[in-house]
């Protein structure tokens, strides 16, 4: 299947819509917003010169970081969520966001960094279609939840040159409760591996500058030290131990989280050095670790 005929079925799968595991049926492309409350047009929150992801996506120039509004999940701890659940951002052409990557990419950016993209993948694919046309070069990144359809990542093959998504839980539970998924378990799962054949494990340049791969991320939650270990356990034994992970410690009780006792409290150093242990016991050995905030 041709990139132009890649998009078209992206585009088309938006008139009763299946682009993300919700399935909403809304017909986005005639206005009705679905699940992620977004319809046809694109909103943006940023666009800028970003230093603070992983080594090899940030480098020394930075990451190329395209802030979309909106999400197709509801995160009670979500630290971005005037953007991924108010709606926070502006209003932009196709045209603009092409504009933005080949401007991205003249301030010497690594890459461009797609965060929260997967209500628009349908415009995102069009956009860097577009935009190598023009001139663009450099590795473009799409910065996830973790909860893809693999339909739509099918649809992107050769469009993305890295994921970087998040594997946030491993009990359906914990998700439902947390994010208003019940199924987010088998659809992260099958999606990673998705995107494991797709771009295979991180391989990087002479630099150290991620070119082509994967990288999954897991952010360590209070009080629940075991869905990480679970987590870690699938990337070792069904992905790979070579796998790249970055073990986040970064977490902070923000917008619902005090709806929950476990929640409102920050991460304990204890926690957090048991999910480095369980890390390298598994022989997860790529990656990194992050000093507890």
């Amino acid at each position: 299947m041709s990139f132009e005929e890649k998009i078209e079925k992206l585009y088309r799968m938006m008139d009763s819509c299946t682009i993300c595991p919700r399935k909403c049926k809304a017909d986005r492309n005639k206005g009705q917003k679905g699940l992620c409350k977004t319809a046809d047009k694109i909103f943006i929150a940023s666009s800028n010169v970003h230093t603070g992801e992983e080594p090899p996506i940030s480098g020394e120039r930075g990451s190329g970081t395209i802030f979309f509004t909106n999400c197709t999940m509801a995160c009670v701890f979500c630290q971005n969520y005037p953007i991924s659940q108010l709606g926070n951002g502006r209003e932009v052409s196709l045209d603009e966001i092409v504009d933005a990557m080949l401007d991205l990419q003249g301030k010497g950016v690594h890459n461009i960094n797609f965060v929260t993209p997967t209500h628009y993948s349908a415009q995102i694919a069009k956009a860097v279609f577009n935009a190598k046309k023009q001139g663009l070069k450099i590795p473009v990144l799409y910065n996830c939840s973790g909860y893809e359809s693999v339909e739509t990542l099918g649809l992107l093959e050769g469009t993305i040159d890295i994921y970087l998504p998040d594997i946030k839980y491993s009990d359906n539970e914990i998700a439902y409760k947390y994010s208003g998924v019940r199924d987010y378990v088998e659809v992260n799962r099958a999606a990673l591996k998705e995107m494991k054949r797709q771009v295979g494990d991180l391989r990087v340049d002479d630099e150290g500058i991620a070119v082509k791969g994967l990288i999954v991320r897991h952010m360590v939650l209070p009080g629940n030290v075991e869905n990480t270990k679970k987590s870690l356990e699938f990337i070792a034994n069904e992905l790979s131990p070579d796998t790249f992970v970055s073990l986040m410690a970064q977490y902070h009780a923000a917008h619902k989280s005090n709806m929950f006792p476990e929640l409102s409290r920050g991460l304990t150093q204890e926690e957090y050095d048991e999910a480095v242990d369980c890390l390298e016991s598994l022989g997860l050995h790529n990656g990194w670790i992050q000093e507890l905030e």
